[in-house]
């Protein structure tokens, strides 16, 4: 196991849920559009790629009309769905034996006030969101623009962490050891991810921090 020199995170469903807000965004879209609704468990399932990525795809050439009401909904929404998934806060509290960032594939604004809205400024020392990059995840570009901002001589012994597929392919591609929070049901579980390090849980991942600190 490669020892940590910074710790990166993924924000949604790894540190925080907001899925009811996001859901909740992506049917005003769908509504306006005369599409179908999503469950919140299909928006948790289905909603991996950024936004910039997905919604050409989802809603052809005028998809820019159905950002806009994605983020006029999110808005109003996102703050007062939010809340930390269990054992998270610990979790950072151990981390803080290391350098601390954000690696999201949401808007990178809207990843900021949610941070501040959680009153975790002091926890990181950079986090990077959609559009702070030139891709997005899993292309490896929001990765290294961390690994840049916070010096960091190696990406080997940047350990990115996340529940996704795409998560651990933006850390391999990257570079970096690609750690897995969870047992990612959603995208067929842990063995076809085959991640470096796999914690079921946040006060597993801060067991093994401990340790390791």
């Amino acid at each position: 196991m490669i020892r940590p020199d910074v710790l990166l995170y993924d924000w949604d469903d790894t540190l925080v849920d907001c899925w009811s807000a996001i859901a909740a965004a992506m049917n005003a879209a769908f509504a306006a559009f005369g599409m179908p609704p999503w469950s919140v468990q299909e928006v948790r399932a289905r909603a991996r790629r950024s936004l910039r990525e997905a919604f050409p795809d989802l809603f052809g050439p005028d998809w820019p009309r159905a950002r806009e009401i994605f983020y006029t909904k999110l808005e109003e929404e996102h703050l007062g769905a939010l809340s930390a998934k269990p054992g998270v806060e610990a979790l950072l509290d151990i981390g803080r034996a290391w350098p601390q960032g954000v690696v999201s594939n949401k808007s990178g604004p809207v990843l900021r006030r949610e941070i501040a809205h959680l009153r975790w400024q002091d926890r990181f020392d950079i986090a990077i969101g959609s559009g702070d990059a030139p891709a997005d995840k899993p292309d490896p570009a929001p990765l290294r623009l961390a690994l840049s901002a916070l010096a960091l001589p190696s990406a080997r012994h940047a350990w990115y962490i996340g529940d996704s597929a795409i998560d651990m392919k933006a850390a391999r591609a990257a570079g970096c050891t690609a750690v897995l929070l969870g047992n990612a049901e959603h995208d067929g579980g842990v063995q076809s991810l085959s991640p470096d390090i796999h914690a079921p849980d946040a006060a597993a991942l801060a067991a093994l921090l401990r340790k390791i600190a």
